[in-house]
């Protein structure tokens, strides 16, 4: 078992003040895997302590001096980037295959975001031609809390570390409890790279504990929080003592708009993009609505490719599901596939209980629900496991009013040959990301949502200007 409980604070692994010691769980098999220490105040406060001793230095620091200690990072990441693959594997049940390529390939193409938005980025700006004596500076926000999540997680760390890094500030990363190995092989590599002592720290603890520690404290200038719309409510509720800036990337229920016209591989597209990460991403499409001639057709469909989906532990190598994260998440996902049956959805694939000859481990039948209306729990409460919902719809009008029926906004998905229709389905809903005919967003494109989605925006110069202030200067006349 894997000993992690110390804490990278000011360029050193130290020990906690305090020792509390919380297992790690393997959950594929139930087993302990690690244990780690959560910290407390005294932890926090040194973590914090050294970021703000060391921003001064930091924010003082070129582009060119931030771009060379990025490009490093990028490289010892790229060499170790297997090893992330098993540590997330291990960590959160992703499938070895897909935790090597997609979940460890994300730290590799976030970084290189950064990097390049970096390389073309303008902190010094002149207002305009009317006031050429105005400038606008970006400047670094200062101290920043990062709070990520177990689902990705190198993917929500490198979106965070990576462009505050570039914006010259200092932070402390509080990973998820629940997967935290890959937080602390990320210390490792980032301690390897050489950023100055203070510059990146990183603690482990649970979001009532260092999250709250941090949300709070006087001294970080802004949270940028990845999690349940829940915990992001009580975040904002914490840190609004101290007027700090909040970043949320939050829940969702995205709506995979079906028309009449969509590609014959809409409907097993939609099915498989459900269920990818065992249903545990915030941007999955699980609300399927489908016109109501194609309807039957589609549940068919969906039913078949559902039932088709090979469960399995994580350290097997292939395409198949692996389990989710926890038994508390596995309760949870339980609890909603028994609610939607009692709410009278007609189940057409999957259901209660484990996958036949798993018996052991935190496996979930992939689950398909067909005639379900909005009204139901299954379609308006993010249930974060690999369950679908099929809603018919008559018309795009009916279309557009069911899919923006819901507190969240994250991201929706439209399928059509109809470019004009996808074009204008694509501009009335209400989400911070809409993607047509399974066409995937290019590198740099702006993550996030509206409403109970969140906040801000993670990527590309979006990512970037989250971790800046903007300062007005007149009378400028320096060339």
């Amino acid at each position: 078992m894997l000993d992690k409980r110390k804490f990278y604070i000011n360029g050193a692994w130290v020990l906690p003040e305090v020792a509390y010691d919380f297992d790690v769980i393997n959950p594929s098999n139930e087993e302990k895997c690690a244990t780690i220490s959560f910290g407390a105040q005294a932890d926090t406060d040194a973590a914090v302590a050294a970021a703000k001793n060391a921003l001064d230095g930091w924010m003082a620091t070129s582009v060119a001096h931030r771009i060379a200690l990025l490009e490093k990072l990028a490289d010892i990441y790229e060499r170790r980037r297997q090893e992330m693959g098993e540590a997330i594997s291990l960590e959160m049940g992703a499938p070895i295959d897909m935790a090597k390529s997609s979940q460890a390939g994300c730290g590799t193409q976030h970084l290189a975001d950064a990097i390049n938005t970096l390389k073309n980025f303008k902190f010094d700006r002149m207002l305009g031609s009317h006031a050429p004596n105005d400038r606008i500076l970006m400047e670094p926000i200062g101290v920043v809390g990062l709070i990520t999540p177990w689902n990705w997680p190198m993917n929500q760390i490198a979106l965070k570390v990576a462009p505050a890094l570039a914006a010259g500030c200092t932070m402390i990363l509080k990973p998820s409890e629940i997967a935290p190995l890959s937080a602390y092989l990320f210390a490792e590599i980032m301690d390897e790279a050489g950023f100055p002592p203070g510059v990146f720290n990183m603690l482990n603890g649970d979001g009532p504990g260092v999250g709250t520690q941090l949300s709070g404290h006087t001294d970080v200038d802004m949270i940028s929080f990845t999690g349940s719309t829940r915990a992001g409510i009580l975040i904002s509720k914490n840190a609004a003592d101290t007027i700090k800036r909040v970043a949320l990337e939050l829940g969702g229920k995205g709506a995979n708009v079906i028309f009449d016209d969509a590609d014959e591989n809409a409907v097993k597209r939609g099915v498989l993009h459900c269920m990818n990460n065992t249903g545990q991403s915030c941007n999955a499409p699980t609300r399927m609505l489908v016109q109501r001639d194609s309807y039957d057709r589609a549940v068919e469909i969906a039913a078949k490719v559902a039932n088709n989906i090979l469960v399995a532990p994580a350290d097997r190598q292939g395409g198949h599901m692996g389990p989710v994260v926890s038994e508390v998440q596995y309760g949870k996902i339980q609890e909603m596939i028994e609610t939607g049956i009692k709410e009278g959805a007609r189940l057409v694939a999957g259901g209660l209980g484990r996958p036949e000859g798993l018996n052991r481990g935190y496996f979930v039948r992939p689950t398909v629900f067909a005639d379900v209306n909005n009204e139901m729990a299954i379609a308006r409460e993010e249930i974060f496991g690999p369950v679908l919902t099929i809603i018919p719809f008559e018309d795009e009008e009916d279309a557009i009013r069911i899919s923006n029926d819901t507190v969240y906004g994250l991201t929706d998905y439209v399928q059509t040959q109809d470019k004009q229709k996808a074009a204008r389905v694509a501009r009335r809903l209400r989400a911070g990301m809409v993607e047509i005919n399974g066409q995937s967003r290019g590198d740099g494109a702006p993550f996030g949502g509206y409403r109970q989605s969140g906040n801000g925006r993670e990527g590309g110069v979006w990512g970037l200007d989250d971790f800046l202030e903007v300062k007005s200067v007149s009378g400028w006349e320096v060339s």
